[in-house]
């Protein structure tokens, strides 16, 4: 039988290296996630996070601009505009500062983890349980390529939810203030970029890890839940209730991502509490773990056999 009557249409398009691989497999990895409804209750859920900081810096001008006022009504009830404003400037820290956007990452950040427990298996664990990774080995991308375009991802995924709108946010206060804010605080830019970049490569490569070896969602999501709600729970108790050492302070791999954070952004370390880690110590632990999950990658997608 002819090539012909089997229908097949030769390739008209312009060939590509391996590398360029890595964008299909990145693509088809978000469509899995896009078309699910699940995703984008969760998104909605995460973006609460950020108009409560968007709407947030209006309603703090628009209380300046009321502060001759005796009260002012918000909401149901009338309060304050001198207490309105030291709550969303002071406690809040709705005052552009590097504590503004600490304070965002490490709330939008919990949204950030739910929804990669749910994505995880769907990206990475359905290729090994359905077998279809020796497909993907099979052909020229590599197993590098692979976890590349899987990483690039679940990178998309984080940075909608932390960096886009915590750069959005450094405009807007901009717009606000006066633009004299963009020239001066531009180390401040560089650590949102600094911090989405880190929060990108470490969650990134633990997910993923988490995905090969566990596959299945149910135990993704109780592993997930484990790393990032029980953990940093049992690091609490005992250092702020036993009061062990403020080593144990490093099993909390949130919280170690969070000082790193910090440093980025240039808020000051005292500021974080008495019973923190030390910067260098929680970088060696995030950077000790995303490299053992590296190393795990390797070897696990090393031993899957493949007949090219």
């Amino acid at each position: 039988m002819g090539v012909s009557l089997l229908h097949y249409r030769p390739w008209r398009g312009r060939f590509h290296g391996t590398g360029m691989s890595v964008w299909p497999i990145a693509r088809i990895a978000l469509w899995m996630i896009v078309r699910r409804k699940i995703f984008w209750g969760l998104y909605a859920m995460g973006l609460l996070i950020f108009f409560m900081f968007f709407f947030g810096q209006y309603l703090l001008a628009w209380a300046q601009t009321q502060i001759s006022e005796e009260t002012i009504r918000v909401g149901l009830r009338r309060v304050e505009p001198q207490w309105l404003i030291q709550t969303l400037r002071d406690v809040l820290k709705l005052n552009g500062s590097a504590e503004t956007y600490r304070n965002f990452f490490w709330y939008q950040g919990r949204m950030v983890i739910i929804l990669q427990a749910l994505a995880g298996s769907i990206l990475v664990g359905n290729d090994f349980q359905f077998g279809c990774l020796p497909f993907y080995l099979s052909k020229p991308p590599g197993r590098w390529q692979y976890l590349l375009g899987k990483c690039l991802a679940v990178a998309v995924f984080i940075n909608l939810m932390t960096t886009v709108p915590a750069m959005i946010l450094f405009v807007q206060y901009g717009l606000l203030d006066s633009w004299s804010y963009f020239t001066e605080s531009s180390r401040l830019l560089a650590g949102i970029a600094g911090y989405g970049l880190l929060l990108t490569v470490c969650l990134s490569l633990m997910l993923v890890a988490a995905a090969v070896c566990l596959r299945r969602t149910v135990p993704l999501i109780i592993t997930w839940a484990a790393l990032f709600f029980l953990f940093p729970l049992l690091a609490r108790f005992m250092v702020d209730r036993l009061q062990y050492d403020s080593h144990w302070m490093l099993i909390d791999l949130w919280n170690d991502m969070y000082v790193l954070g910090n440093c980025f952004l240039g808020v000051q370390h005292e500021s974080l509490g008495p019973r923190q880690p030390v910067v260098y110590q929680a970088a060696l632990v995030v950077g000790v773990t995303s490299l053992l999950c590296l190393i795990y990658l390797n070897l696990r997608i090393r031993a899957i056999e493949v007949v090219k």
